[in-house]
């Protein structure tokens, strides 16, 4: 069920300065958790949105949140790993919007598993293939027109691609690792052009990614418990703390920041 609610305070009529008025943004992984949150975020600073997800009653309850904002998304039914999904993507928002401003690459998944199991390398080709190679093929396909908008991508990466936390993560772990760079790699090329690329990095946040990874309730509950543990504040971070930050980066306020990744981990990495 979608979680994210901005509450009368973060409304588009109380809120003075619409710091995205007018501009274009995709945001992958849509449909729940951070992504839901930053659609809804930005719809709420005056952003036209593309939302992307596979699952399509998740992104239909996302655009419901949307539109008490005054601003209809633009619901995209793809799988981010496809190419021809990839394309669509793109094609579908310039058709709508005639341009693009924000890409941000928030869809992922997790698997779990030693570098001894006999499927290792089937679930890392699959977690890499949404985390990282379709990251960089949205990239590549969006990147002229954002050089066109003077805009700017965000990568939705993690902690744990700075620390080990747990035992058998190394493909979730290794998939984000490679994104950082990649984000890094990707802003000193385009910084010429105008164009900023950055990373967050968040902690443990409140989503639906446990529960994707096919855990039973108690599993998921016991993980919860255990990442809580092992932050400094003792908490889970909420989607929209995640999705104001997203705001900050993408908007004017955030012109200087390029090449970085930003945490938000609740003190994870202190541990």
């Amino acid at each position: 069920m979608f979680c994210c609610s901005r509450n009368k305070s973060n409304s588009l009529s109380s809120r003075v300065n619409m710091s995205l008025k007018n501009k274009v943004a995709i945001v992958t992984g849509g449909s729940s958790g951070i992504g839901a949150a930053i659609a809804v975020a930005f719809t709420a600073e005056g952003a036209k949105v593309a939302i992307v997800a596979r699952n399509e009653t998740k992104l239909a309850e996302v655009a419901k949140e949307c539109e008490k904002n005054g601003a209809e998304p633009l619901v995209i039914v793809a799988d981010v790993s496809k190419e021809d999904d990839a394309q669509k993507i793109i094609e579908t928002t310039l058709k709508k919007f005639g341009k693009l401003d924000i890409l941000v690459n928030n869809a992922g998944i997790a698997r779990s598993g030693s570098i001894l199991d006999k499927d290792s390398l089937a679930k890392f080709d699959q977690v890499l293939a949404t985390n990282l190679r379709s990251v960089v093929y949205l990239t590549h396909l969006a990147a002229p027109h954002i050089i066109e908008t003077k805009g700017n991508i965000i990568n939705m990466s993690s902690v744990a691609a700075i620390g080990v936390f747990a035992p058998n993560t190394f493909i979730y772990n290794t998939s984000k690792a490679a994104l950082d760079h990649f984000t890094r790699c990707i802003a000193l090329e385009l910084a010429p052009k105008g164009v900023r690329v950055n990373n967050i990095n968040p902690g443990p946040v409140k989503s639906d990614i446990v529960a994707n990874t096919g855990a039973d309730p108690a599993m998921q509950a016991m993980s919860w418990e255990m990442m809580k543990g092992k932050t400094a504040l003792k908490r889970i971070g909420d989607p929209e703390e995640i999705a104001d930050l997203a705001v900050f980066i993408a908007s004017d306020k955030g012109r200087s920041i390029t090449g970085s990744s930003i945490v938000s981990d609740n003190g994870t990495l202190l541990q």
